[in-house]
């Protein structure tokens, strides 16, 4: 029988345990708590991931609002993709003529291009941006076309170009503002940075502290600073653009690297005068929430049987088909702890004969939550001919030449 002393020791050990393990689960469950959302200043923002442009966070994301001279990103990308650096740009009155900010350019002068993109992407110049879309399309009008163009290619259908500067307008023809999404915005801004052959060029020129040149005449000479503070003030700064408008208020669009992560993050009305800072304080903060919310994680899982596919007319009843997988097992995406990977195959429920082996028809989609991050091919892994009387007459003709020459 044990003593009082035994079982108070006993309990007291007990107790010792319980409180050491609910410390440890308590600290478990604090390590895996979600990363709170940013608090922003910004009416509109969003965060997205560099490498596959899957939105990571969203502030009234897809709010359509001025953007002011973030515009001049897209402006700075089609003039690299359609014009040669040493391209010679003769000033117009009418881009002379720009209010501030300017590079105070005048008519009859003439400029190097790669010289008026730097004016345009440091020191955020109208008069520039004017002077490089009638060079690149023959007039402002035209280039908004271009520029309205590459917005649907790079699959942005809520944004839409007036000015090759950003100043607020009105197309007068279709009565649309000039404006974009923060979504939309940061998806322009990679294409600029990852998936456009001018990528190198637009980082180099957006990424320079400073740059000086003359006009070609040689009487007069300017000084260009970068006002891109981040560059300055956040390691892994990549690339950037502020804007402001009366109409738009302070705006931002920028690139940050992170190790291996990339994220693209993009403010629209954040704040008025005097509050030219805010822009800064909700960057980092939103670059800071990317970074601890979300890490790479390997979700590679193959799929390996695909139900035969019924096939119509043939001389089977159905075909054999498979994924056809990149030769590279692996497939890392930036996601949080608590999403999950679904895979969706999509196969038709009939095929129509002669089917040739190799043939693709239909993919398997991986998604986290609603967004498709990769897709590969289902494709056939046999021929299946077709039971016509072409076919029916080849085999009545082998039939009777194997009976022939079994005499």
């Amino acid at each position: 029988m044990m003593s009082g002393k035994k079982i108070c020791l006993m309990i007291l050990t007990i107790m010792i345990i319980l409180y050491t393990k609910g410390r440890v689960l308590a600290s478990n469950a604090k390590e895996e708590m979600a990363v709170p959302a940013p608090q922003l200043f910004a009416q509109s923002a969003a965060l997205i991931d560099g490498e596959t442009g899957r939105v990571l966070f969203g502030k009234q994301e897809d709010t359509v609002l001025p953007m002011a001279s973030t515009t001049k990103i897209m402006t700075c990308i089609l003039a690299l993709e359609n014009a040669s650096p040493d391209d010679v740009v003769s000033i117009s009155d009418y881009a002379a003529s720009m209010p501030d900010v300017q590079l105070h350019i005048r008519k009859g002068e003439t400029y190097r291009m790669e010289d008026l993109l730097y004016s345009l992407m440091l020191e955020s110049h109208n008069d520039t941006a004017a002077a490089i879309a009638e060079h690149v399309g023959g007039s402002v009008e035209s280039f908004a076309d271009l520029m309205n163009q590459k917005a649907r290619d790079i699959g942005c259908t809520n944004t839409y170009f007036v000015t090759p500067n950003g100043l607020d307008g009105t197309d007068q023809k279709t009565g649309r503002l000039h404006a974009t999404t923060a979504e939309e915005l940061a998806q322009i801004m990679r294409y600029c940075i990852s998936q456009s052959p001018k990528k190198e060029e637009f980082l180099k020129i957006t990424r320079a502290p400073s740059h000086t040149f003359s006009n070609l005449e040689r009487t007069r000479s300017f000084s260009c600073i970068n006002h891109n503070a981040l560059l300055t003030t956040m390691e892994g700064a990549l690339s950037g653009k502020t804007g402001f408008t009366n109409g738009a208020g302070y705006c931002y669009v920028g690139a940050v690297q992170k190790g291996e992560k990339i994220f693209i993050a993009v403010l629209l009305a954040c704040g008025w005068p005097p509050h030219k800072t805010y822009k800064w304080q909700d960057m980092r903060r939103l670059i800071s929430y990317g970074n601890k919310a979300y890490d790479y994680q390997e979700v590679w899982k193959e799929e390996m049987k695909i139900a035969p596919i019924p096939v119509a007319h043939g001389i089977e009843t159905d075909v054999e088909a498979e994924i056809r997988y990149p030769n590279q097992r692996s497939l890392k995406v930036l996601m949080r702890k608590d999403e999950t990977v679904t895979i969706k195959k999509k196969v038709p429920g009939l095929l129509e004969a002669p089917i040739e082996a190799g043939v693709p028809v239909g993919q398997a989609d991986y998604y986290v939550g609603n967004d498709r991050i990769a897709s590969y091919p289902i494709v056939t892994t046999e021929q299946v001919g077709r039971w016509d009387v072409e076919f029916c007459v080849k085999k009545l003709l082998n039939h009777f030449l194997f009976c022939y020459n079994a005499r």
